[in-house]
């Protein structure tokens, strides 16, 4: 409840006087006012129960004694609500600035709790009038503002205006500078208070990942400006929807290119010194510093004129290249290192390594038969136990090598009584290099035939057995010769000679070499 307001009429019917005791009373309007200076809200943000100051932007005009404070805004009288009474300038004290500052003597709860309303909402506003002790008459206003955000929680600045901000961006070393020089880029950004986030451009690109401000700074250092000249900005998103964002002036920046790093490139070749026409040659070059990113040409000089045998990117500072075509003769090998960046690495080629590539002796391949002759006389033999097929050369769609020919004449007599009948069977194993390198067996594939045959002899061939298609060393299937097949079979007495066309698929990814397998041939 309100307490009673005293007035009384001054002498020369001057303008009343109303006193507002402590506890906040509604004061009679003051005759017009003139607005003379804002003030400020201290604490910026705060509660209902939090205590509260106002400080002048200045002093009050000479003519004045006395301060006097009503606030208004939703639930308070529209004439305003007491909140300090009438009391001389001399009780507070002067800011830095030459203002007052002056204590509310309540919090805004209690003020509201007086004025009969329990909901703080929205604007409310101060006035601070300058005047003299015994006339209302003001002699100049200081105002100032809160906003409840909430029925508890206030600030000093309208939510629904935004601050702008500022920002602005310095640049160290200063520029020009060489390529792959760290380079700080440093924004400053105001008001201080202003949170948020400030991505740094290049050329309008993003320059890495937005930093958080902290202390009014972001920093961001690079080493990734290229040569050229580069318009460096920094662009500041507030994080809260109290600021606005603001975009530093650009700041022109030239970066020049680094000096190349010098490489040096080395050169090894297996087998050392000299090998076979047709055997595989293997060239490794080491190329230092490892980081150097790039590719070797791998060259060859015969009789004064060089060709690239092949180029091969570099990979942890190494790259390597086989080949079985060399002609015979004198070779001289150089490794050729080509850059991928010429402005970072030089090239470089490394010392020339002599090589001789001597004659083919051929290649070899053989069957190994074995007969089992039972008793009475069954007989199996070959005259030539070795077989050489053609090299195997690509098909038309060059997805496989093939080769053909025929096995040796397999000679089969049979003098047993009784005219039991035979049968005759090949089987064949993988084929070989000697070394790893393998051709699975399956890969080999038959049309048996009969030469000839005695008189007296009824002989039929085996069925023809298709190659695979070039299946891996690995592949465990049953095609081809790789599981026992039937050449002939046949009854009566005399000699038959037996043959049959051969049909081989080899696949691509074989290694160069010299191939052989053992067919079995088996009578029974």
């Amino acid at each position: 409840m309100l307490k009673k307001t005293f007035s009384r009429a001054l002498a020369g019917g001057l303008a009343s006087l109303v006193a507002v005791p402590a506890g906040g009373l509604i004061m009679a309007p003051s005759a017009a006012a003139a607005e003379i200076g804002t003030a400020e809200v201290t604490p910026a943000t705060g509660f209902d129960d939090s205590g509260v100051s106002l400080t002048t932007s200045g002093a009050c005009p000479d003519t004045a004694t006395n301060v006097i404070v009503s606030v208004t805004g939703q639930g308070f009288p529209a004439e305003g609500q007491g909140v300090v009474g009438n009391s001389p300038i001399s009780t507070y004290p002067t800011a830095s600035n030459g203002g007052m500052v002056i204590p509310l003597t309540q919090t805004m709860r209690d003020y509201a709790n007086t004025a009969g309303f329990a909901t703080l909402t929205g604007k409310y506003t101060f006035t601070i009038t300058c005047r003299t002790a015994f006339n209302g008459t003001s002699q100049g206003d200081f105002t100032s503002s809160v906003w409840f955000t909430s029925n508890t929680e206030y600030q000093n600045t309208d939510p629904a205006s935004k601050i702008d901000t500022t920002t602005s961006l310095a640049v160290s070393p200063n520029a020009p500078v060489a390529a792959g020089t760290p380079v700080t880029l440093t924004a400053a950004v105001g008001p201080a208070g202003a949170a948020g986030q400030v991505q740094f451009r290049d050329n309008g690109q993003a320059l890495g990942s937005a930093v958080t401000v902290s202390g009014g700074e972001a920093k961001l250092t690079t080493s990734a400006l290229g040569a050229g000249n580069h318009s460096l900005t920094a662009v500041f998103t507030p994080s809260s929807t109290a600021y606005n964002g603001s975009t530093s002036s650009a700041v022109a920046y030239t970066v020049e290119a680094a000096p190349a790093t010098q490489t040096t490139t080395a050169l090894a070749v297996s087998p050392s010194g000299t090998a076979e026409k047709f055997s595989p040659v293997s060239m490794t070059a080491s190329v230092s510093p490892t980081a150097a990113a790039g590719s070797v040409k791998f060259q060859d000089t015969v009789g004064g004129t060089t060709t690239t045998l092949g180029t091969v990117p570099v990979a942890a500072g190494q790259a390597s290249f086989t080949t079985s075509s060399l002609p015979e003769g004198d070779h001289s090998f150089t490794a050729v290192f080509v850059p991928a960046n010429s402005d970072a690495y030089t090239g470089s080629t490394s010392g020339a390594v002599p090589y001789v590539i001597g004659a083919f002796s051929g290649v070899t391949a053989s069957e190994d038969i074995t007969t089992t002759v039972e008793s009475g006389a069954l007989v199996i033999s070959v005259d030539d136990p070795h077989v050489t097929l053609p090299s195997p050369q690509l098909t038309t769609n060059g997805d496989l090598l093939t080769t053909a020919g025929a096995i040796n004449p397999v000679t089969l007599t049979d003098t047993r009584a009784g005219n039991p009948g035979w049968s005759v069977s090949g089987q064949v194993t993988d084929f070989s290099d000697g070394g790893s390198h393998q051709i699975n067996g399956q890969n080999l594939g038959w049309t048996p035939k009969v030469i000839d045959k005695g008189a007296s002899q009824t002989v039929t061939a085996g069925g023809a057995v298709a190659a695979a298609n070039g299946v891996a060393p690995a592949d465990g299937g049953s095609a081809g010769l790789k599981p026992s097949r039937s050449l002939a079979n046949g009854t009566g007495l005399g000699t038959a000679h037996l043959g049959a066309d051969l049909a081989f698929n080899v696949p691509t990814s074989t290694v160069a070499g010299t191939y052989t397998a053992t067919l079995t041939l088996t009578a029974i």
